[in-house]
């Protein structure tokens, strides 16, 4: 049966308006950030059917060339941006620019994370301001995205970040530990709450099973002191505490008090590089004539050295040693392995110059600072001249 004209416009009319709410917003959108229209990637002319799925938007390169942004950086890091056929560079391009980026920062920040073309103006105010919540100042965050865009673009969820400042806060948590946990572990933010929530509670567990009295100051010490905690498996830092409670035979409050101090620095590593550092460790103290109870005082005062690879802690041991240094003193001042083997190398040869005792004098002097170190070698040298 044919359409009466006047239903044939109603109809028409309905769907016009359909459209238009669905699509609106994007239209909106487009008005408020397409100027001029070139650095707009929204498809021209009549035409507004999405590109075929393997075809680059060709409008959306263009306007990136445009910016100076490297494309072909763009195309390894997410190449399904740029198959989009509407995204939001000039309003980004724009939203930046009033927050105090330069163009070239701005290229950057896209070139090593296109998605960030992807989110709305109203997404990346909300977003900012939730930022702002942590750090003082635009040009803060500014730097932040500069060397790290993941941190800012990585999620589309703010309200998902909002309960996760709340909840991080509520902790005891304050806004200088958030800035620090921003820059360098964003994607606990990025954690759904209940994530974060389960490893805070295994964490109060941990504090309440070796005897602690106080799981809330437990657990901001392991956050504070491991940044990258929250963004780790709770099986994987469960195996690393059971591994060092029984490598060093540890009591309760031992270990509680290895955990809540400088052992939460490496919780977060691979079972099995913790494992395999701790292996080697042993067999080169073993060799070295070192006792169990030798092992357990070393890596109680100075867990990092777990961190060091087998190679590198072999080649600094040996390095110290044959520079005079004995054992025991290594064990007395373990922080002297944080440097590597080439300064320590060089410190020893200007000490050994001035003619150093270490059986004297110690070796402090290998653990400070290069302007004290220098200072005391110019003293010294003075002295030798006399």
């Amino acid at each position: 049966m044919a359409v009466a004209p006047g239903v044939r416009a109603l109809l028409s009319l309905h769907q016009s308006a359909t459209w238009q709410h669905s699509f609106g917003l994007i239209k909106v959108l487009l008005r408020a950030t397409c100027l001029p229209r070139r650095l707009c990637s929204a498809p021209t002319g009549g035409d507004e059917t999405k590109p075929p799925v393997n075809t680059e938007n060709e409008s959306l390169l263009e306007n990136l060339n445009l910016m100076g942004v490297d494309v072909k950086m763009a195309r390894q890091r997410q190449p399904g941006v740029l198959r989009k056929a509407f995204t939001n560079e000039k309003g980004l391009a724009q939203f930046l620019q009033g927050k105090g980026a330069s163009r070239r920062v701005i290229a950057s920040i896209i070139s090593r994370y296109p998605r960030a073309i992807t989110r709305s103006i109203s997404h990346l105010e909300q977003r900012w301001e939730l930022w702002r919540n942590i750090f003082k100042t635009d040009s803060e965050i500014v730097t932040i995205l500069e060397r790290s865009p993941e941190s800012f673009f990585r999620s589309s969820d703010n309200w998902n970040l909002e309960k996760n400042i709340a909840f991080l806060t509520s902790l005891g948590l304050n806004t200088k530990d958030l800035h620090r946990l921003l820059t360098t572990a964003p994607r606990t933010f990025s954690n759904s709450l209940e994530l974060n929530k389960q490893m805070v509670e295994f964490l109060e567990d941990v504090c309440a099973e070796l005897g602690g009295n106080n799981p809330e100051q437990f657990v901001r010490s392991v956050i504070s002191r491991n940044l990258y905690i929250l963004i780790r498996s709770i099986k994987r830092v469960k195996t690393n505490i059971d591994n060092l409670r029984a490598s060093l035979e540890l009591s309760d409050s031992e270990l509680l008090a290895l955990l809540q101090g400088p052992g939460a620095e490496i919780l977060d590593l691979s079972n099995e590089y913790l494992k395999k550092n701790f292996n080697s460790l042993q067999q080169k103290m073993a060799s070295l004539g070192c006792e169990k109870a030798d092992i357990k005082k070393l890596i109680i005062s100075y867990p990092m050295v777990l961190y060091i690879g087998p190679d590198t802690l072999s080649s600094k041991l040996d390095c110290l040693l044959a520079g005079g240094i004995t054992m025991q003193q290594i064990l007395e001042k373990p922080k002297v392995l944080d440097y590597s083997t080439q300064n320590i190398t060089a410190r020893l040869e200007e000490l050994q110059r001035v003619g150093y005792d270490f059986q004297k004098n110690g070796i402090n002097i290998l653990d400070s600072s290069r302007k004290r170190f220098d200072a005391k070698i110019e003293k010294l040298s003075v002295s030798a001249d006399e």
